[in-house]
């Protein structure tokens, strides 16, 4: 089918609003793996927008700045799929979708990425066995007897650690997390320490995904957030890593 007469009834589609009926999810249901789907061969770019008029992948050199190294026009496949395959080690690239819908053009990060630049405004393609910390594969987690044995602690990632009277170097990071054996002026028990010493057993960590409201780039600012504002819900918030600007993982 021509492609006009396809984009053409698709802006029928989206203003009368057939995506929520039963026939278009039988026509574009599609359950397949989206996103940057690596190997050191090459990279296949996959997005699901049936409503798109057109789609290219957008290729930098880095997370942040005027550094384009090549736009790819996406074909149109079925279900509403739009995929590009790109020969080569892409390992560390980063890149966006531009998307043209109803004639208006945005660009975009991959929702399904699973790592980004600064601010999470690009997408990185990334192979997360390379990035897996030494013995990722045999750690296990705790079983538990009964349920009920579990005292469980909610922590703010940055809030455990921010205090300037924590005795923890890595404040508000990360790494705060994994600093043992640290003690406030007085003497007290700080950090993960002091929760183990409380007697709790599990930490539910409030969100840590990106989040859209702090700036990345100026975190001098000190703003604050309880991390309800998702932005990419598969990649770890920036202003918590020691350098947000580091231009790969």
């Amino acid at each position: 089918m021509d492609l006009n007469v396809i984009n053409n009834s698709l802006q029928e589609i989206i203003k009368n609003k057939v995506y929520e009926s039963d026939d278009f999810k039988k026509e574009y249901n599609f359950s397949g793996e989206l996103g940057a789907i690596y190997s050191r061969e090459k990279t296949v770019f996959r997005v699901w927008s049936p409503v798109a008029q057109s789609i290219k992948v957008k290729l930098y050199s880095e997370g942040i700045g005027d550094n384009l190294l090549e736009s790819l026009s996406m074909i149109r496949r079925d279900k509403g799929v739009w995929s590009i395959e790109k020969a080569g080690d892409l390992y560390g690239v980063f890149y966006t979708y531009e998307i043209k819908v109803l004639g208006e053009t945005h660009e975009t990060q991959d929702i399904y990425s699973k790592a980004v630049g600064v601010n999470g405004d690009r997408s990185m393609v990334i192979d997360l066995s390379r990035t897996n910390p030494e013995g990722w594969d045999k750690d296990k987690g705790t079983k538990l007897t009964h349920p009920t044995d579990a005292i469980v602690y909610e922590v703010h990632l940055r809030d455990v650690s921010i205090d300037e009277n924590s005795g923890i170097t890595m404040k508000g990071k990360y790494l705060g997390l994994t600093e043992r054996g640290t003690k406030s002026r007085e003497g007290e028990v700080t950090g993960l320490n002091h929760l183990k010493e409380m007697g709790v057993t599990h930490v539910q960590v409030l969100p840590f995904f990106d989040y859209a409201t702090i700036d990345e780039t100026r975190l001098q600012d000190n703003r604050y957030n309880w991390g309800y504002d998702p932005k990419n819900y598969q990649v770890p918030e920036g202003s918590y890593s020691t350098d947000p600007l580091f231009r790969h993982c």
